[in-house]
């Protein structure tokens, strides 16, 4: 297992050593460009992302009942990294008129049927959960009923 491990780790090593030495020869522009937005994000995660997640998460304690929670966590976990994804599509940043096929789609209706999809798994689950718990078939010892 530690063999596996080390190999892993040189691997690794070897593939951001690679990245690093071709982002080198694309110039320093290229470099300074790539190193302030990595800052940035860590930045922006740190500084913004993890502190509203935590609030978020704080609120949901007080507002959802505890039986209901985990189901709401599933949800949010996949649509809020989805969402920040699927933004400068949504608001159409960088669109322009001399390229028509950039952003060329309706990018709102497949971010709502991404949410409608996702909120029908996670209630369709939840009820299914809640049948096995009243027919008797989930005692909570995770063996499936058995």
């Amino acid at each position: 297992m530690r063999a596996t491990r080390v190999a892993l780790l040189l691997l690794g090593l070897a593939a951001g050593g690679y990245g690093g030495w071709r982002l080198l020869d694309l110039g320093w522009a290229n470099t300074r460009a790539t190193l302030v937005w990595l800052v940035g994000g860590v930045v922006l995660h740190d500084g913004v992302f993890a502190p509203v997640v935590l609030v978020v998460a704080l609120l949901a304690l007080r507002v959802i009942r505890s039986d209901r929670l985990a189901p709401a966590v599933v949800a949010l976990v996949i649509l809020v990294p989805l969402t920040l994804l699927a933004v400068p599509e949504l608001g159409r940043f960088g669109a322009r008129a001399d390229r028509p096929t950039l952003l060329d789609r309706d990018y709102w209706l497949g971010w709502s049927v991404l949410v409608t999809l996702v909120v029908a798994a996670v209630a369709s689950g939840t009820v299914a959960r809640r049948l096995m718990t009243i027919r008797g078939g989930d005692d909570g010892s995770r063996d499936g009923g058995r």
